[in-house]
């Protein structure tokens, strides 16, 4: 079996899968060290994302520096305007956390954010009637049958860098009011039938989108597809932390500094090597 073939994919899938982690402890980092100053540091994190994909606009024709950096900002800009917008109403509002056990099963922030569950069932049906790139929403349009008409001149490209971008936010944002509201207990509960059925479907519709994802010959539209993929596949990291089934090392990175360390400095190798394809393909 030729195994290098599907490098692409499962090199995009581990680049990716590597920021879902670094995500998270950047914004508990943000929180441990900034402590009074973190809204201000959150609002750096935010422009630096944003930063990111004007330079994936201006180099939109390079597809693959466009996409990466586009994946980037769209991280960052949810950590530092998105996630810290709902720490800010949380704080000013002294909302608690929600408690189980004794311990802290739901910060505020998020317990905040399921308010912006009307929102986001607006714009996904904007998505799903829209022409789009993003191979979340085409995938859906694909399933569900859905035609999307178009005008001439509505078909021109839009940036990589801002699809890649939007399509990180709107899944992020998507999948975490699922679990919220699966962790609801006047909806479910972290124990009930629906969260399993959360859990493991994630898992194995991550492991389908996985094997078309590892087919893929092109790096920066593995990278793409591995968005979604990942995601879908951290539904199940997430519960399996809930259930306390899992030490989520990412979100202690004070306790866990080496581990942490370890998860960065993955990350820029396979970053490195991502730019190093780009490099060799430019030369060839």
């Amino acid at each position: 079996m030729n195994l290098s073939k599907y490098k692409y994919g499962i090199f995009s899938f581990i680049i990716v899968l590597l920021l879902m982690p670094i995500g998270h402890a950047i914004m508990v980092l943000t929180e441990h060290y900034f402590h009074n100053n973190m809204l201000l540091a959150a609002f750096g994190i935010g422009i630096l994302g944003v930063s990111l994909v004007f330079l994936g606009i201006v180099k939109d024709e390079n597809k693959k520096i466009a996409t990466l950096v586009g994946l980037l900002g769209g991280i960052l800009v949810w950590t530092g305007w998105v996630e810290f917008s709902f720490v800010w109403i949380a704080q000013k509002l002294n909302i608690s956390p929600l408690m189980e056990d004794g311990e802290v099963a739901t910060k505020p922030e998020y317990l905040v954010m399921m308010s912006s569950l009307g929102l986001l069932s607006v714009f996904t049906m904007f998505f799903l009637s829209s022409q789009t790139r993003c191979q979340f929403f085409n995938w859906f349009q694909k399933v569900f049958g859905i035609k999307v008409k178009t005008k001439a001149l509505e078909r021109a490209e839009k940036f990589i860098a801002v699809t890649t971008f939007i399509e990180t936010i709107m899944i992020l944002w998507m999948f975490y009011i699922v679990l919220l509201l699966v962790y609801d207990e006047d909806i479910a509960g972290s124990n009930h039938p629906m969260t399993f059925v959360v859990a493991f479907g994630s898992l194995f519709w991550s492991i389908y989108l996985f094997l078309k994802l590892i087919k893929i010959q092109q790096f920066d539209y593995a990278i793409r597809y591995a968005v979604p993929t990942v995601i879908i596949f951290w539904n199940f990291v997430e519960v399996m932390g809930r259930w306390n089934l899992l030490n989520e090392i990412w979100v202690a990175p004070t306790e866990y500094v080496a581990e942490v360390a370890i998860i960065f400095v993955l990350f820029f190798v396979f970053t490195w090597y991502y730019i190093r394809e780009i490099k060799k393909q430019k030369i060839q």
